[in-house]
Parts: C-alpha cells; structure tokens; sequence
C-alpha cells in the first residue's frame, strides 16, 4: 500500500460526495461517517435502534475489505440527531462490540433525515 489507499466495498452505501469510505495508512483506518441506508435498497429504517445497527452493518462490511472488524475499532465518533435517543442507541450498539469498547465521543448534530451517523478509527490486524 501507499502512504495512503481508499478503501470501497458495494457492500455499504456508496458516498455521496468526494470522499471515500475508509483510508487506510500504515495498520490504520478511518472511515467516513456512515449513516443508516441499506446499500442494496436505500431505506432507512424508523427508529434509532435499527439505523444503529444497520450503520454499524454498513462500517462491518468495510472494515472486512481490510480484514479488520469492529473489535479492532479504536474510537468511534457517533452522532445522534437528538441526545435523547443515547439509552436506546446504546443498547443496539453494544450488540457489536466487545469489551474494551473503543472510546467514543458522541455529540448531537443536525443530521439530514436520519437519526445516527458513525464514524470509526480501527488498527488494522497484523
């Protein structure tokens, strides 16, 4: 690899805009921020629970391009469109990871007709 290599999977949702899924640099990845569309149909489901899990679905599939998963997450950044949904989006996030979670930083933001967008730091296996 080169100092830097984008990383693409059809397996998430494509990007929206220019930037790519995930760089990869040295045993380092960061990806983009996902949110909760289904790469195959594009829906979006209704409650914070399910956009959880498919976002962190779409960040699986894109870390396997890697041969990472989310226990090599480092930190995730997570934002909610309302810090009010923290309880039930933690409960769907804990079902991807295991202890030690990555740290995180979550923060309340004005998202576009979603309700959570990730985005991850993960140290590539060796």
């Amino acid at each position: 690899m080169s100092h830097k290599d984008a990383l693409r999977t059809d397996a998430a949702p494509q990007p929206a805009g220019p930037y790519s899924q995930a760089i990869v640099t040295g045993d380092l990845l960061f990806t983009a921020g996902f949110g909760p569309q289904d790469p195959t149909t594009g829906a979006v489901a209704d409650t914070v629970a399910e956009q959880t899990r498919q976002v962190l679905r779409n960040l699986e599939a894109v870390l396997a391009e890697s041969g990472a998963t989310l226990d090599d997450a480092l930190k995730a950044t997570v934002h909610l469109a309302d810090l009010a949904d923290a309880p039930e989006f933690n409960e769907a996030y804990r079902e991807f990871f295991t202890e030690p979670y990555p740290v995180r930083t979550t923060v309340g933001s004005q998202l576009a007709n979603i309700l959570v967008e990730i985005d991850l730091v993960v140290r590539i296996p060796s």
